[in-house]
């Protein structure tokens, strides 16, 4: 496999014209964030230990990265990529490589009736190339002709094959595989994902929760807003990306980067440059149009193996203490173990359950039922939350959202 020259720099996704410009009024980025974040909760929902998934494709989207996702057969992986495409729109491509997979498998067959005039041209409608969200399962075992040609797609968002040449409106193409390869010229082609989530059998401990996730029938979420709003959004957002402001967190971002050097986390110059992008999405997901320690939870996302990953995690672990996310919560809190991720987390999610009670407590007053709306596990559930609040912070410390969610969860929990 020949490897394309990429320069150090970084390239944008492209975005269509019609999305770009539908606008929420008076949204904002706050207004998008908050659609792209409700969006991925609905994915999410029903899916055990893989928000975080979730949470990366939408991050990598808005930056204009790729993500690979590594992990056993049957971990849900190429569920939870289909659940976030399914609800952020657009069009949507999948497929499952092989050591036989044609180029035309993915990037379309040769117009015939152009070849018949003598020209060599693809047609690319429905396929790869035209997709905005894409899904490459078991993408290492492309053939060479294969990933060659996906090269100058994923690096540039560029199609070229024959005298076919089309610029690719893809958001994110998120790879999948069982393990990493141990082949360098594959290892190079894998440099291209920057972000990398390493996905595990769901723990024992939560065993329960799967089998009951599993017994439920399973219906496609319902976009926030519709799919047109969304894709806006994430345009949107995306554009706010380009143009944010990582002058003050640039400093701290090459300290990061040269701690994890030299414990020993190989961070090539391409990761490190395309590093910026993951965090200036973080800042704009998070409601800002300026980067600060706060969004540099991204970076061992960006370490190449499950290992260095947690190696990363602790030898930044002084640096994102205090990072957190308002959209990315769970992913946020994983990779950071901050407090104020924890905290985040706590406020949305009990956000969510008091919206919940409140609407179950209208249906239940104008049926005349008493009691607790929602019966025995509503109550366990906020209990729950308040539970852990409360084993979390002390009640001195407790951040002003988070101890007006909690003073929400007492009352609503209380005796009537």
């Amino acid at each position: 496999m020949t490897e394309t020259t990429d320069a150090l720099t970084p390239r944008p996704a492209a975005a269509t014209a019609a999305t770009a410009a539908t606008a929420v009024p008076g949204s904002g980025p706050a207004g998008d964030a908050e659609l792209i974040a409700a969006a991925v909760a609905a994915a999410g929902r029903g899916l055990v230990d893989r928000e975080t998934v979730a949470e990366v494709v939408a991050l990598c989207a808005v930056a204009g990265e790729h993500l690979l996702v590594i992990g056993e057969p049957g971990t849900a992986k190429s569920e939870a990529v289909r659940r976030v495409a399914g609800q952020l729109g657009g069009r949507y491509f999948e497929y499952l490589l092989g050591r036989f997979t044609e180029p035309n498998e993915l990037f379309g067959p040769v117009d015939l009736r152009r070849l018949r005039e003598g020209r060599v041209e693809f047609e690319t409608e429905g396929m790869l190339p035209e997709a905005e969200i894409a899904f490459l399962d078991e993408v290492f075992l492309g053939s060479t002709a294969v990933l060659n040609t996906l090269l100058g797609l994923l690096n540039d968002r560029v199609f070229r094959r024959g005298r076919t040449v089309l610029a690719s409106p893809l958001r994110v193409c998120v790879g999948a595989a069982n393990q990493l390869p141990e082949d360098p010229a594959l290892a190079a082609f894998a440099d291209r994902f920057v972000a990398r989530v390493f996905v595990e059998p769901v723990s024992d401990t939560r065993l329960e929760d799967l089998l009951v996730a599993g017994r439920r029938a399973v219906s496609p979420p319902v976009s926030p807003g519709g799919p047109a709003q969304l894709l806006g959004a994430l345009d949107r957002l995306a554009a706010a990306a380009r143009a944010c402001d990582l002058h003050s967190v640039t400093p701290l971002l090459g300290i990061a980067l040269r701690r994890l050097r030299a414990a020993g986390v190989p961070i090539s110059d391409r990761r490190a440059v395309r590093s910026q992008n993951l965090v200036a999405a973080a800042a704009v997901l998070d409601g800002r149009a300026a980067a600060s320690a706060r969004d540099l939870w991204v970076l061992p996302l960006i370490a190449p193996t499950a290992d260095t990953q947690e190696l990363a995690r602790g030898t930044l672990a002084d640096l994102i203490d205090q990072a957190a996310n308002r959209s990315l919560v769970r992913t946020a809190e994983e990779l950071s173990r901050s407090t104020a991720a924890r905290a985040e987390r706590l406020v949305r999610t009990g956000t969510v359950l008091l919206a919940e009670h409140t609407e179950l407590a209208g249906h239940a007053g104008n049926a005349g039922n008493a009691g607790l709306p929602g019966g025995r596990d509503a109550r366990l559930r906020l209990e729950a939350v308040l539970r852990e609040i409360d084993a979390g912070f002390d009640p001195a410390d407790l951040p002003a959202p988070l101890a007006d969610i909690r003073a929400g969860l007492v009352a609503a929990v209380a005796p009537a």
